[in-house]
């Protein structure tokens, strides 16, 4: 294995890349991304790898969600605050409900490029390069050709962000005395909101009765720690982030607190995983339906080579059809070789359809089903279930199918720039699903 540098990916094979046809302006991007500031901190990854730690021993629980792929057009204040404020909701039914800790880490500031099975598509009878987010180039087929001005963009953008949620987390937002204002309004009327409202009044409860014991006034029921994540697919952004920190002389991937790898580019002698190999984040890989328990092993060999609980994480997509019959073998060949990840269920990827009109979408029921299932795989094997990663958004849209979300009404609030994502309420019915099964889970 050659010495890592985090330049040691570009002798590597690639996929899933742009072709820039300006490679000098390129590189003057990644100089000008390379003068930047780091975005996230040392400290703050080790809080995070250490919160995962737990996850992995079923002492915590990972509530992973936001947006499939982040816009430049639809930023705003207003969409951070209600994507905060409904994965608030969901770890706070899971911690009463569930009883159990809740690390909390958003799809978001920096969930800019997307993996495509195509690189090129047809639009108006012409020939395009496909769209591969906001990052990268533009969703309309006259912005299509990759313009490395867009990822100066999506550092700033994921600036912001960051400077918004860090305000939201330790300014007032996340204090579980406001936890009634945490409901969304188009939430409030309906069954879920109202079960909701029934556990945060009894939150409020307790809240009184420990003010009234002088306990009340403690940081942890006052802030939270909230963390960002996103696949780290476009290396060109991500080695001019790369720091490396004082104190330890460790080397940090600084645009996110945790990166993940996709199902198309985790082969072992792909850049990506040379990327991440020697960055010392806490690293997510996703898990296909094809992948084998050799894959796996060399995955956490090369990622994780000390097996330190709370470095790497398995983000299990498979599909409700498939998860029963192909997950079982792999998990049990993992728990045989003694191998420590933070087993993720990603219930979103593995069940997305199209309609007869053609339209994207995922049915709630499927996505639900592969929650419980996933579950009971690990029950019946004695393991542990670290956590969620889910494709959602704090917006009333209607992606997909499930509740008051039809077929044939699909197009009322159909926003997404790529995938169907879940809107607040399929959100929060998910959330209480998750707490009962939280509270039959392996704990070690």
């Amino acid at each position: 294995m050659q010495t890592w540098s985090s330049s040691s990916w570009r002798t590597c094979p690639i996929s899933q890349q742009p072709t820039y046809p300006d490679l000098k302006a390129l590189q003057e991007t990644e100089a000008t991304l390379k003068s930047y500031p780091p975005l996230v901190f040392a400290k703050e990854m080790r809080s995070l790898k250490g919160a995962l730690k737990e996850a992995a021993f079923g002492r915590a629980f990972l509530l992973q969600g936001g947006d499939c792929a982040e816009s430049f057009s639809s930023f705003s204040a207003d969409n951070i605050r209600d994507l905060f404020k409904v994965l608030l909701q969901m770890s706070v039914v899971l911690a009463f409900a569930g009883g159990c800790p809740v690390v909390k880490v958003g799809r978001v500031a920096g969930q800019f490029a997307k993996p495509r099975s195509a690189d090129f598509e047809e639009i108006d009878g012409k020939k395009v390069p496909i769209y591969r987010g906001d990052m990268i180039n533009g969703l309309d087929s006259k912005e299509r050709t990759p313009n490395p001005q867009r990822l100066l963009q999506a550092y700033h953008q994921s600036a912001a962000t960051l400077n918004l949620l860090r305000a939201f987390a330790k300014g007032g937002l996340a204090d579980l005395a406001e936890v009634h204002r945490w409901n969304l309004d188009f939430v409030k009327n309906n069954p879920l909101g109202q079960q909701y409202s029934t556990l945060a009044m009894q939150i409020t409860h307790a809240l009184k009765f420990m003010q009234a014991c002088g306990v009340a006034h403690l940081p942890a029921l006052q802030e939270t720690d909230f963390y960002t994540s996103h696949e780290a697919l476009l290396l060109n952004y991500e080695e001019p982030l790369v720091r490396q920190d004082s104190l330890s002389g460790e080397w940090f991937a600084c645009s996110a607190h945790m990166l993940w790898i996709g199902e198309r580019t985790k082969d072992l002698d792909q850049a990506h995983v040379e990327f991440l190999r020697g960055v010392h984040n806490p690293i997510g890989v996703k898990i296909g339906p094809k992948t084998t328990l050799e894959q796996m092993l060399g995955l956490c060999d090369a990622l994780n080579p000390q097996n330190e609980p709370g470095r790497l994480s398995f983000i299990v997509r498979m599909g409700a059809s498939m998860l029963k019959e192909n997950f079982p073998p792999l998990l049990k060949g993992m728990l045989q070789a003694q191998k420590n990840v933070v087993w993720v269920c990603d219930p979103m990827h593995g069940n997305t359809i199209k309609t007869a009109d053609g339209v994207k979408t995922r049915s709630f029921t499927h996505i639900l089903q592969e929650v419980l299932d996933f579950f009971k795989i690990h029950k019946d094997l004695n393991s542990c279930v670290g956590g969620i990663h889910l494709e959602m958004t704090g917006q009333n849209v209607t992606e997909c199918v499930g509740g008051a979300v039809r077929e044939d009404n699909l197009s009322q609030h159909y926003y997404t720039q790529c995938d169907p994502r879940l809107n607040a309420t399929q959100a929060l019915e998910l959330a209480f699903l998750l707490a009962k099964q939280l509270k039959e889970r392996v704990v070690r």
